[in-house]
């Protein structure tokens, strides 16, 4: 590995470091929370989920085979796995390897 690879690792994870701990250094101790920062800690969570399913879903081909098919199957799973567990990693871990099961040896 050359001098400037080594250097642009250091440097990435330099700053990934200063971003995880930046938050704790800014609102540590007796301070509290900027309710802005609390609202943005509420709705952040769905709002990221929401853009992750219409990402997953953006290149479904509804008017060719398999019609989606595959895609819909996963969502339904995903939803009936959280409905029955109430466990977030469990229902993506589940939806995703359905997924990747119907896909590579069902459509």
């Amino acid at each position: 590995m050359n001098l400037h690879s080594a250097l642009i690792v250091a440097v990435v994870a330099l700053v990934t470091i200063a971003l995880r701990f930046l938050p704790f250094v800014i609102f540590s101790g007796n301070k509290t929370t900027p309710p802005f920062v609390a609202y943005l800690g509420r709705v952040l969570p769905y709002a990221i989920m929401g853009m992750l399913v219409v990402y997953c879903l953006r290149n479904i081909q509804l008017f060719s085979a398999p019609h989606g098919a595959p895609e819909f199957i996963a969502c339904a799973a995903v939803v009936l796995l959280h409905l029955w567990k109430r466990n977030t990693l469990i229902s993506i871990v589940g939806g995703t390897a359905c997924y990747m099961l119907l896909v590579q040896l069902v459509f």
